[in-house]
């Protein structure tokens, strides 16, 4: 099965753990990943006005994914996936404003080409029941909190990734690996976002609220797929210890690195090592790989 592949600027820098992760776990489930030639920036943020020019970075890889006869695009990162698609419904559904940004690129893109996560790419092309038979090495006695963050769910109208108040296709997800999904609240919660740079102190607050109801809840680790948002939870963990009295510090993965545990692979290159709060202890846990049902 062969599908475009957009890894965007943080998981060609910081979250190179997240892209190689996904790569060796998707080959392995029968993926392959045709990374689109001269992609650039989705532009991090939708545009709050009518500026279309700030579509045409994302509109931009939409096109060089038609290029290559792909009907679909894969986005890993929450946030290029949440730009992207909504960029393409601007452009499959805004006449005025899709003239204007083809215009301005110089191409004739009309939003045809489908925008997926990795979440509605297993789910829809695998099927969960096939992935659980895949795994070899099943995540028995991990209970793992499944973070959405505001861009995997929402506007819901124009994601419709899952319904954002009651959502459960991440915990599906987790439950195929053999996890124990945590349902907890703030799960759909923002974790302070780019407010990280110019309010770190609101960000700080945010994120020790999510992680506070997770542990409450009995998570082992949170799981996330939004580099960003992996940043905000993981990083000031060490602050908040000494900010917050009892706080106890709790792992925080990538989707695609529990994926690639569940399937056996070999971590060398998932970026453990680039984590705050080391996750191998836990992982440690799992019981050794068997063979696949």
């Amino acid at each position: 099965m062969e599908i475009a592949y957009f890894p965007g600027c943080t998981l060609s820098t910081k979250a190179k753990g997240l892209d190689r992760s996904a790569r060796d776990s998707l080959q392995a489930l029968g993926f392959t990943l045709r990374e689109i030639p001269e992609w650039n920036c989705c532009g991090a943020s939708f545009p709050l006005t009518n500026d279309d020019l700030r579509l045409a970075g994302a509109v931009r890889n939409l096109v060089r994914a038609a290029e290559m006869g792909q009907e679909e695009l894969l986005a890993l990162c929450s946030t290029c996936y949440n730009v992207t698609k909504r960029a393409n419904r601007v452009m499959r559904e805004d006449t005025t404003r899709r003239e204007r940004i083809n215009t301005f690129i110089e191409a004739q893109y009309d939003g045809h080409v489908r925008v997926v996560h990795l979440l509605d790419l297993l789910r829809d092309r695998l099927g969960f029941e096939e992935l659980r038979q895949r795994v070899t090495r099943p995540l028995e006695g991990l209970r793992l909190a499944a973070y959405y963050g505001c861009f995997l769910l929402r506007p819901a109208d124009e994601i419709a990734l899952d319904d954002p108040e009651t959502p459960h296709l991440f915990e599906d997800f987790l439950a195929a690996l053999g996890a124990e999904p945590v349902f907890y609240p703030h799960r759909g919660e923002c974790c302070g976002s780019y407010l990280a740079v110019g309010a770190p102190e609101v960000a700080l607050d945010a994120s020790y609220r999510i992680l506070q109801a997770a542990r409450r809840s009995g998570a082992d680790a949170l799981v996330t797929s939004c580099p960003l948002c992996h940043y905000n939870l993981d990083h000031p963990q060490r602050e908040m210890a000494t900010r917050y009295p009892g706080f106890r510090p709790l792992p925080v993965l990538y989707i695609t690195q529990v994926l690639g545990v569940a399937l056996g692979l070999d971590p060398e290159g998932f970026g453990f090592e680039r984590h705050a709060v080391d996750p191998l202890p836990l992982l440690a846990r799992v019981p050794e790989k068997v063979s696949a049902l």
